[in-house]
């Protein structure tokens, strides 16, 4: 995915720090994260501007490392528009499409889809004070390319993880084609904080176990909803 060198000049902005009194993002992503399956022409993300001031965005994907810049990322997919400007109580779409590519067909890819909010500059009354924070909020969500003909199904592939046990340490494996979302692990009343497990993958957990323990986990489905499991370690 290409970009200019308004790029950054924009994400110059998150480095201008200055005194700050406060701050709040205005910009909010409808959903927590995209899934863009390969047959579809396009997907759409709706973002809306719920502050009072206008504010100048700019979107990008990256492939997980949060210090490339947009212009040097080269990614199979064109997003527009890269920069506009959303004004007060009003919204924008960003629409994403896939390039011809060579992503793997036999699994999904995980992407991150990035925006970076441009506050407007303050009144030139409080701006004369020097009292003033101008900050760049940057919001950052998972894009998931799922290739068609995938076997399963999402949540199928969240009930069926394998749990067992590996020495005394919980372990879980991940035999589907799909990213699971794993929010909090429990055992026995202590918790670990979840991961997402990638396909085909697997991970242990410091949690102690024993043949028969119940574990209690949370995963996030496609529509950002936190869904329980039960389960009993093999």
């Amino acid at each position: 995915m290409g970009g200019t060198s308004v790029y950054r000049t924009l994400l110059s902005v998150c480095a201008s720090l200055l005194i700050c009194t406060t701050a709040n993002a205005s910009i909010v992503i409808t959903g927590t994260r995209v899934v863009y399956p390969a047959g579809d022409k396009e997907v759409s993300v709706k973002i809306s501007n719920k502050g009072r001031s206008p504010v100048l965005i700019q979107s990008w994907l990256d492939n997980g490392d949060t210090k490339a810049k947009p212009d040097q990322i080269k990614l199979p997919f064109v997003l527009t528009p890269p920069i506009n400007r959303v004004e007060p109580d009003r919204g924008q779409t960003l629409r994403i499409r896939a390039l011809p590519n060579n992503l793997p067909e036999n699994k999904e890819s995980v992407f991150w889809l990035n925006v970076l909010e441009i506050p407007a500059k303050p009144k030139d009354e409080l701006k004369d004070t020097n009292n003033y924070l101008q900050v760049a909020f940057r919001s950052r969500i998972k894009f998931f390319y799922r290739p068609a003909g995938l076997k399963g199904s999402p949540k199928a592939a969240a009930t069926d993880l394998q749990w067992s046990r590996v020495g005394s340490s919980l372990h879980v494996k991940n035999d589907s084609p799909y990213h699971i979302s794993l929010v909090d692990v429990y055992v026995n009343g202590k918790k670990a904080d979840g991961k997402m497990l990638a396909p085909f993958a697997e991970d242990n957990y410091a949690l102690t176990v024993s043949a028969g323990s119940k574990v209690k986990a949370e995963y996030v489905n496609d529509y950002g909803a936190v869904i329980p499991l039960d389960i009993t370690v093999q």
